[in-house]
């Protein structure tokens, strides 16, 4: 065997291996998606989107850049299985438009006010009931498209780059910059939203096992989830300013 078909063996041999081990980290994800996702999401499609994006981490992947493969994957995955769900936006305009006035509302509001904004406030201040809103917060938390994955979108592609040799210093300060910024304002979400970010996001809580944590509803848990994104967003409005369609 030549060097270079041994060197092509070897590649093979490792990205096999690497995307049978971390085929549970699929499902996992694809599982953790569909906790707000409609029954008309299929996971079997997640999870084929994903393992396309295991792959394709399997084969970039560079173990010489000390980032753990579970870490680099996921974020791969994760993002192939967005890519997916874009495909095949279930969510109707008016969600979409709702949503962003919220998050306008609570942006205006924060920098008006000097402080949190609660949810009464922006009711009143959208000229809509608190049972309206509420349910906006649920459509927030359920659509993809205003998810905690799509505002961090640009941060995904930020992630993915430190997953990698940098060679520019200005992608190293705005990989940097960017993650102080999500930092400073997860740390500043009030104490409910922060936690509820921490149990879904970190620990992988469903929405039902989150509210058993909190001693509320499966539906409060989503409300609670559904603010904290849109309060991110409002807060990460910079990082995020590209014109958002529909």
């Amino acid at each position: 065997m030549t060097g270079i078909a041994l060197y092509t063996s070897v590649q093979v041999s490792d990205t096999e291996s690497l995307v049978m081990k971390n085929t549970g980290l699929v499902k996992r994800i694809a599982y953790h998606l569909m906790a707000r996702l409609p029954a008309s999401v299929q996971v079997e499609d997640l999870i084929q989107a994903g393992m396309v994006g295991l792959l394709e981490a399997a084969r970039q992947f560079d173990l010489a850049i000390g980032a753990s493969f579970e870490t680099y994957a996921g974020i791969r995955i994760r993002g192939a299985m967005l890519d997916e769900l874009r495909r095949n936006d279930w969510t109707p305009r008016s969600v979409h438009r709702k949503t962003r006035e919220v998050t306008e509302a609570i942006r205006h509001l924060e920098e008006q006010l000097g402080r949190e904004v609660r949810d009464v406030e922006v009711a009143d201040h959208l000229s809509i009931t608190l049972a309206e809103y509420h349910h906006i917060l649920q459509d927030a938390a359920g659509c993809h498209l205003f998810s905690m994955d799509e505002l961090l979108e640009t941060g995904d592609h930020i992630l993915e780059q430190c997953a990698a040799p940098q060679d520019c210093p200005l992608d190293q300060i705005t990989q940097s910059d960017f993650a102080e910024a999500l930092a400073g304002a997860l740390s500043q979400l009030p104490e409910r939203e922060r936690l509820v970010m921490s149990l879904y996001y970190d620990e992988e809580l469903n929405l039902k096992e989150i509210g058993q944590v909190l001693g509320v509803s499966e539906s409060r848990s989503c409300q609670i989830l559904g603010q904290a994104t849109l309060r991110l967003r409002a807060r990460m409005r910079e990082w995020n300013d590209t014109p958002m369609e529909k």
